[in-house]
């Protein structure tokens, strides 16, 4: 099965002090142990690291470079997925919908996705199945 991987889902198998993060470990260690290709774009990757640098520091981060980064399927955003995901962004109007999430559901609409590791609401919310999420 292929299952989008969100930076809410990273963070949280990172995080100890996140109150979801022994299920998210769980998840993380079932979808690692199945027969899935798990995708991720590489403003999710960005964002990533991004957060872990502020809030755990940079071992998390040569961990996260290391160890999972290689087991994931980045879709590079490219000119026409960044253009339209603006499109989108700026269409929503909404401050608590950002850029990165529309450059995801741009990826899973283009991919066929359907299914998202994640425990940001808008995936659901966006028609999308949240594996373990909000």
């Amino acid at each position: 099965m292929n299952v989008f991987v969100d930076t809410s889902a990273l963070l949280a198998v990172f995080d100890r002090s996140d109150a979801r993060h022994a299920a998210a470990k769980r998840i993380w260690e079932e979808l690692l142990s199945g027969e899935n290709t798990l995708v991720v774009t590489s403003y999710v990757l960005v964002e990533t690291s991004a957060v872990l640098t502020g809030r755990i520091g940079m071992e998390a981060v040569g961990v996260f470079e290391r160890d999972v980064v290689p087991a994931l399927r980045v879709v590079w955003v490219t000119r026409d997925i960044h253009e339209a995901s603006v499109g989108a962004h700026l269409a929503a109007g909404r401050r608590a919908l950002s850029l990165v999430d529309c450059a995801s559901f741009e990826v899973m609409r283009r991919t066929g996705v359907r299914t998202a590791f994640a425990f940001d609401p808008h995936f659901k919310e966006f028609g999308y199945e949240a594996v373990g999420g909000d």
